[in-house]
């Protein structure tokens, strides 16, 4: 929707007819993301300007050699292949960068991945090196069986029998999002997004998140540092812990706009999309764009069961609320904890906000 304001010409390309963004442009395509050759097939048909990847699992070696035949691949090839599976990005910060991050190891054998458990230490978290969404993630406590978490890792992410990370638990006083918008002009960061998680999976998000001078500057420091290393255009949304004594540690980044993100549709001047396509253009990003307007939230609908063709109830009410709108995305099935829509609001603090999009949120259904 934003690229079509400033008259771009989108081709939407989803592993699913009817996908969401099919439904803004006349132009779609069903492609297995996973598949190099579809994916090559589908940059030669409609010769882009800019490949845009805005999922994980997508055949990354395809872009890479497709950037190396002159394509231009958004924010870089390297970036959607580093990023697309945990080990990837967390070496890259914590060996090459030395950007500080929780314990971890990486395990591909389920001998390797009980003596990951050992070193690392429970409470921790096992997550498939390659997921979104919460999907295959788990925590081991110090009672429970560490094999039920490696099963469920292992059958649960993107890809099936893949390598898991084990991150120990960290101790942090919350946890953000930032922004972080590499442009022509250089790298904006976005005030930071504070957000809350359920089984991994973003629930709510505000924006601003309160936070020192001192923890602010450390955070912005590892975002442009990270990004950086990535290179490229567009925005990337930075997830970051940040300790009681004001210590950050990296925890995640995305070469795309972030879900938590989704509080800018109300929160700033210019959303986390319009930001992504001035990027992506090269046009320019100013400070004003990227200010806080009122503080705002956002809160998520989520499906309970599976439904082919739902619909979204409660919308009238939800909508009764002030400062309040919605967005829904439109896909066209449902299933359990499946993103159906969000709520956003704002308020005169932070907390306001989030009140009335969780109001909002929960006066919403996902139905057949």
């Amino acid at each position: 929707m934003e690229a079509a304001a400033l008259g771009v010409e989108v081709v939407a390309a989803d592993r699913y007819d009817d996908a969401p963004a099919m439904q803004v442009t006349p132009h779609r395509r069903v492609v297995d993301m996973l598949d190099p050759a579809a994916v090559r097939a589908l940059v030669e048909e409609t010769r882009p300007d800019f490949v845009v990847p805005e999922v994980e699992a997508i055949a990354t070696d395809a872009l890479v050699d497709l950037e190396s035949e002159g394509w231009t691949v958004i924010p870089t090839a390297r970036a959607a292949q580093l990023t697309m599976d945990r080990e990837g990005i967390r070496r890259l910060a914590a060996e090459t960068l030395s950007i500080p991050t929780s314990p971890y190891r990486f395990a591909t054998t389920e001998a390797d991945y009980v003596a990951a458990v050992e070193a690392v230490g429970r409470p921790c978290v096992v997550k498939p090196v390659m997921s979104s969404s919460g999907k295959g993630q788990s925590v081991v406590g110090t009672d429970d069986d560490p094999l039920v978490a490696w099963r469920y890792a292992r059958t649960s992410g993107r890809v099936v029998d893949q390598a898991v990370i084990v991150e120990g638990f960290v101790d942090f006083a919350y946890e953000i999002t930032l922004l972080t918008v590499r442009h022509a002009g250089g790298t904006t960061c976005c005030p930071p997004i504070g957000h809350l998680q359920e089984d991994g999976d973003y629930r709510e998000s505000w924006q601003p998140q309160p936070m020192s001078e001192l923890a602010l500057s450390r955070a912005t420091e590892v975002a442009v540092k990270i990004t950086d290393a990535l290179g490229g255009r567009g925005v990337f949304g930075v997830e970051l812990f940040v300790t009681p004594d004001d210590n950050v540690l990296f925890s995640e980044v995305s070469p795309r706009p972030h879900d938590t993100g989704l509080v800018t549709l109300r929160s700033q001047a210019m959303s986390e999309f319009g930001l992504h396509v001035r990027a992506i253009l090269g046009l320019p990003v100013r400070p004003d764009d990227v200010a806080n307007l009122q503080p705002s939230a956002s809160a998520v609908i989520l499906a309970g069961s599976e439904i082919d063709r739902p619909t979204v109830a409660g919308i009238e009410k939800a909508l009764s609320g002030p400062e309040t709108k919605v967005r829904v995305f439109g896909k066209p099935s449902a299933h359990p904890r499946r993103r159906m829509a969000v709520a956003v609001a704002s308020g005169d603090d932070v907390e306001a906000a989030r009140a009335r999009a969780r109001a909002a949120a929960e006066a919403m259904s996902i139905v057949e």
